[in-house]
């Protein structure tokens, strides 16, 4: 057996190193009641690397906007990570790409949190394209994520505020 890498053994404080990925999609309502509409949303699960604490997230869409939503309420909450690792999926692929974006692009309202992520030297590292193995900590919290959800909820539609209500406990 390998040695682990030095973000998973190293000292430090939670989030510095963490590992991002997409459960779902789940059915979330509108409204309660007779007649409401459902749509789709995804879990978003952030895990710390060192310490194994995890993040959850409910985000509305499976594009790279939705996905800097949950990034940036997860990083008002528990800090910017130094490194933020994922496999290749499109969203994250794309979420990368705006968040260089938002480096290149200098304007006042962005100028706080570019500021940030270049004094933190925030990067984003992916897991080769055939590799899902290497992301085993993060794939772990997930399956455990989805198999207590299922068990719970026993396809159940909820609310967005009663699925944050579920995932937050």
């Amino acid at each position: 057996m390998g040695q682990l890498p030095a973000s998973r053994v190293t000292r430090s404080r939670p989030f510095t190193h963490t590992g991002v990925d997409y459960a779902g999609p789940i059915t979330i309502k509108t409204w309660k009641g007779r007649g409401a509409k459902t749509y789709k949303a995804w879990i978003c699960v952030f895990v710390c690397l060192a310490t194994s604490a995890i993040h959850i997230e409910v985000v509305g869409d499976y594009s790279a906007k939705g996905f800097i939503a949950a990034y940036r309420r997860f990083t008002s909450r528990r800090g910017i990570p130094q490194v933020m690792h994922s496999d290749c999926g499109t969203t994250f692929i794309g979420a990368d790409k705006e968040l260089k974006k938002l480096f290149i692009q200098h304007t006042k309202e962005h100028h706080h949190i570019t500021t940030t992520l270049m004094n933190d030297h925030a990067q984003w590292e992916f897991n080769p394209p055939a590799a899902p193995h290497m992301g085993g900590k993060w794939e772990a919290a997930m399956k455990s994520i989805k198999f207590n959800i299922s068990r719970t909820t026993r396809e159940a539609s909820f609310t967005i505020e009663e699925i944050n209500t579920l995932l937050t406990r």
